[in-house]
């Protein structure tokens, strides 16, 4: 089973994709999070010179989607992060640490060129694990 996760006040997913997805394994269900910008419900970039405050915004939505699917972000086994610049991963890393810290879920955090939206300087995916 198959469940699709698409909050309200969410920004509008343009293409073929949800925000979330939860599969059933059997006693168990994986939720995966698309990774997810700083962007208001229209579309618009959040903190767009700071990386800090996107950090946070993101996790925040990342909780939001999460406890749609029955999860928390205790849940989270697995965390992808993609920023425009590795200079600022101490910020990143300051609030990353904020949320996740306790769990210590594995990671990869890598620099990429740009995200699909200018101004939104980190992209985070994340993967939970919770019992039906």
């Amino acid at each position: 089973m198959r469940i699709k996760i698409n909050p309200a006040n969410f920004t509008k997913t343009v293409g073929a994709y949800s925000q979330g997805l939860k599969v059933d394994i059997g006693d168990k269900a994986m939720v995966f999070v698309s990774g997810q910008l700083a962007m208001d419900a229209e579309g618009n970039p959040i903190a767009p010179d700071d990386i800090g405050d996107q950090t946070r915004y993101v996790f925040e939505n990342i909780k939001k989607i999460l406890g749609e699917a029955g999860a928390t972000i205790e849940d989270v086994v697995k965390v992808q992060i993609f920023v425009t610049d590795i200079a600022k991963f101490p910020q990143v890393s300051a609030v990353r640490n904020e949320y996740l810290g306790k769990i210590r879920p594995v990671s990869t955090l890598l620099e990429i060129s740009r995200t699909v939206k200018v101004g939104c300087d980190i992209e985070i995916e994340v993967t939970a694990i919770v019992d039906k």
